[in-house]
């Protein structure tokens, strides 16, 4: 399409159509809704066979109302997560894939700094390095979510990406398959991310997320280096900590170099000393001071960026020192944790106390770790940030 059609398309627009398509920005009559979604597509010049392709391959599907309402948490804790996880088949296949697409992980790394193992981490997690995209519709999914007045602000413009990656004939809707909410290939992005990071490695003519391997690795490199990675630095790495620790320090807020941490004891896994620098790190306990430990680097925060669910991002950061060489971590002997509904008892006493824990929803996060810190300080236990029913029995 040439510019003067377009620039008509949108006066036309302006003139015509952009009230109602402000006024069905989300909620009322879905056809009226989407009527607003094809202006808003038109006008950002993308062409009307996309258009007319992808706006006909939407409809509202209660079931992803459904599993948006319903989204399973992360309440598991981080030992039984990680190692439902990070299990043997995936340290095996992730190795192979390693070896198999070690050419094009070289690549990567040399544009954009994020080394092999950090990528197959999500690349296993997410689908099973490709065995697993999901099912979902994803043009269907994302009309419904947008229609949606929950979160149509997120939903949406994702919505007018997954138009573009029809415009730009990366594929077509009944190739658009894959989770519930919207993401689509190997590693699970969303069609913004697909059409701004989008690189066709294997210069087949077309950008192809859910088949074409190389196209799945420099794009989600791109992506990931996009949030800040930080090239040639760590990202995780398990220590050893001293009974004596100072617990409250042991805080992913609490950020302070490497060589502070030296000082006080903590050494790597093996009982050899941390380097003595000043790179950032914070002392990471997820199940207490008698359960495994970790240093996070700056880089983690890229996998919190990814997922900000802790117990996620701690396992796929794990996941990828475990693909990049690293043993095992020692899983300590920690205290038992809470199950949900101890969880919700001791957030709801905490909430009672006056602390901000994020919702009462059963899950052990980092406002709550905080808030259990500074009741342990009062109560004289170790403020390590791990609950239990001991810590629920004394509040």
């Amino acid at each position: 399409m040439t510019l003067v059609p377009r620039l008509a398309a949108l006066l036309a627009l302006l003139a015509a159509g952009t009230a109602t398509a402000r006024a069905q920005q989300c909620g009322g009559d879905f056809q009226a809704f989407l009527d607003g979604v094809r202006q808003e597509a038109l006008a950002k010049g993308l062409s009307q066979n996309a258009v007319d392709t992808a706006v006909a391959d939407m409809r509202f599907e209660p079931k992803v109302i459904s599993r948006d309402r319903a989204q399973g948490v992360f309440a598991q804790d981080w030992r039984q997560f990680a190692t439902r996880m990070v299990s043997g088949y995936r340290l095996k296949y992730g190795r192979q894939n390693l070896q198999k697409y070690d050419e094009v992980f070289e690549d990567v790394e040399a544009q954009t700094g994020v080394p092999g193992p950090v990528i197959a981490s999500f690349w296993g997690l997410e689908t099973d390095y490709g065995a697993v995209l999901g099912d979902f519709e994803t043009l269907p999914a994302l009309a419904t979510l947008a229609h949606d007045c929950r979160r149509p602000e997120l939903f949406r413009p994702h919505l007018m990406a997954a138009i573009e990656i029809v415009d730009k004939g990366y594929l077509k809707p009944s190739e658009m398959r894959g989770a519930w909410a919207g993401e689509i290939g190997q590693t699970q992005l969303l069609p913004e991310e697909y059409v701004t990071f989008g690189t066709d490695e294997d210069n087949n003519g077309r950008v192809d997320l859910r088949k074409d391997t190389p196209d799945v690795l420099m794009t989600t490199g791109k992506y990931i280096a996009s949030l800040g990675w930080r090239r040639g630095e760590p990202w995780l790495e398990a220590v050893r900590v001293p009974k004596d620790f100072p617990w409250d320090r042991a805080a992913l807020v609490n950020k302070e170099p490497r060589s502070s941490f030296a000082s006080l004891g903590v050494t790597k896994a093996d009982g050899s000393p941390l380097e003595n620098d000043a790179l950032s790190a914070a002392l990471l306990l997820p199940m207490g001071r008698d359960g495994p430990a970790f240093l996070a680097f700056p880089n983690f925060e890229i996998y919190l960026a990814w997922n900000k669910s802790l117990v996620y991002s701690l396992t796929a950061a794990y996941f990828a020192t475990r693909l990049a060489g690293a043993p095992p971590v020692d899983m300590g002997n920690p205290a038992p944790g809470l199950s949900v509904d101890q969880t919700k008892a001791l957030q709801q006493k905490l909430v009672a106390r006056g602390y901000d824990v994020g919702g009462v929803d059963g899950v052990v996060g980092e406002n709550t770790r905080g808030a259990v810190r500074k009741e342990q300080q009062r109560l004289g236990l170790p403020a390590d940030g791990w609950p239990t029913a001991d810590l629920l029995s004394a509040l």
